[in-house]
């Protein structure tokens, strides 16, 4: 364990956050994606909820300042229903660090499978929430 770094932090997820540089993407998984049929690099994050994770990952990742939605989940398939209540979940974790953050773009199923296949990691979470994927494009770490 580290001081001032969650628990919930796998040491390769803290390595892939670091590995990552400007404008690379990382998506939070619900149970029921299929990240490794659309990328090699899948982290295991089992029993952990996104917005915890979020709460965790985003004291450490800029989001990307240069982008106009650094922040992204996949639309509702034409037909079904959104719980309204998980978006709303993970921009409160959003707020708790980037408050100025644009709002959340919600993007086609498919274009959100193309953009895996892209990503510079899946994270793979036990949460089982409804369309509950989101990727976050990392920005520029400012020096200090």
């Amino acid at each position: 364990m580290l001081k001032g770094i969650s628990p919930l932090l796998s040491p390769e997820l803290l390595a892939t956050l670091c590995e990552m540089g400007h404008a690379d993407e990382i998506i939070l998984a619900d149970a029921h994606f299929p990240g490794a049929t659309f990328n090699a690099n899948v982290i295991r994050a089992d029993g952990l909820l996104i917005p915890d994770l979020l709460r965790a990952i985003l004291p450490l990742l800029v989001l990307d300042e240069y982008d106009d939605h650094p922040a992204m989940m996949m639309d509702v398939v034409s037909g079904d229903t959104l719980d309204p209540s998980v978006e709303s979940a993970y921009r409160a974790a959003i707020d708790e660090s980037y408050p100025e953050t644009p709002e959340i773009l919600r993007i086609e199923r498919f274009a959100f499978y193309e953009r895996a296949k892209n990503a510079f990691a899946v994270v793979m979470t036990g949460d089982t929430s409804k369309y509950g994927n989101i990727i976050l494009k990392k920005g520029v770490t400012p020096v200090s």
